[in-house]
This record gives structure tokens, sequence and C-alpha cells, in this order.
């Protein structure tokens, strides 16, 4: 008797395509889910962020009984005000641009630490390096965060929104600070537009 051969069984070209096809189905059933928690975490990234520079810019307050590179009310340093690298080379107490020979932070004192970014070319959270970005801080999604500081020294600022984010016209701090979020679009001056709508929505904020 000859004895019994075992043949194993291969794929075949349909059952391998219908294998991709449903791994791809569940790819795309799972990518917006990844993209939410991602998202999620970003969001959670520059929240904290924002209190940390909320934070630097009190204490320099308490330190030197000022705020820090205010020469007008109501002063704006993020994408579209003046740039927030002077503002973060003073709170890091690093001598360059407007804190060169450490003339705004004279006693060196470091009120804020963050990281400088991965990739030069495409900066997110944190420090850029590159020319054209040297000095900024980034939020996660790769804008400069924004600053609003109250240069008139009355305790309040102008609100960037017009409603759904706290008391308008002003409000009642003397600091606060905003990223554009996800779509790097939003409130950039005062007034901008309500908080829950449009291009506002995704906006994360340091005051509530």
């Amino acid at each position: 008797m000859r004895p019994l051969q075992n043949h194993e069984r291969a794929f075949t070209l349909i059952e391998l395509l219908v294998v991709i096809a449903i791994i791809a189905i569940l790819i795309g059933l799972l990518f917006p889910a990844f993209k939410a928690v991602q998202n999620q975490a970003r969001q959670t990234q520059a929240k904290n962020d924002l209190t940390q520079i909320v934070n630097a810019v009190n204490a320099f307050y308490t330190d030197y009984g000022k705020y820090p590179l205010v020469t007008t009310d109501n002063k704006i340093y993020g994408p579209t005000g003046s740039l927030n690298a002077d503002l973060f080379y003073t709170l890091r107490a690093v001598a360059s641009g407007a804190n060169a020979g450490d003339v705004a932070n004279p006693r060196k004192i470091v009120f804020i630490s963050p990281p400088d970014v991965k990739d030069p070319a495409n900066p997110r959270s944190g420090i850029g390096t590159a020319a054209a970005t040297v000095g900024q801080y980034f939020d996660p999604w790769g804008k400069a965060y924004n600053v609003e500081i109250d240069g008139g020294y009355d305790n309040t600022v102008a609100n960037p929104y017009t409603a759904n984010a706290g008391a308008t016209p002003n409000l009642q701090l003397g600091v606060i600070a905003w990223s554009l979020g996800t779509d790097g679009s939003g409130a950039t001056a005062a007034a901008s537009g309500d908080k829950n709508t449009g291009v506002y929505a995704d906006d994360v904020i340091s005051w509530q």
C-alpha cells in the first residue's frame, strides 16, 4: 500500500484578495477613530502648554513687578501680532532678540522651558530652530501660540471671541493664551468670532 500524502492547501488568489479587502475595510473604519484620539491628545498637550505659558508670564510679573516686553495695552504675540519669539526668549532666559544681553530678564530666571521642535522644517510642539522660525513656540499643529498681555495694567484684556468664551468685550485677566487648533485658523484679534462656530470651534484657550 502506498502511504497517504499530505497536501497543504494554499490560499487562492480570490481568497487572498478577500483578506486584503477585509483588512482595508478595517483600516478604513479604525483610521477616523485613531485621528480623533490623536487630535484629543494634541488638544490636551496644547491646553497644558497654554497653562504653563500663562503661569510663566504671571511668575515674571511676580518677580519683576511688570509683564515681559509689554509696550501697549492688549499686546498680542502670535501669528498676526508680534512674533512670540521675543516673549519666549525673555521667559526662557535666552540672551537673544528683545532679551539680547539679558536686558528684559536680567536675573536670568527660567520661567518656562519647552523643548526644541523635532523637525525644524515642520515645527510642532516646541521652540522653532530653523532660521524662519527660530525662537517661536509652536503648538502641536504647527502654528505659533498666541499670547495676549495686559499692557494697561488694569487687569483686563480684550476677548478674542464674541461669544461662548467668557466675558465680552474684555476678560478680567492679566494674560491669556490660545492655540488656533487643528485647522490653524481662528481668533487672531479682539472679537474675532463666536468660539463655538466655524474656524473658532477647535481653538484651544487657556481661560476655560
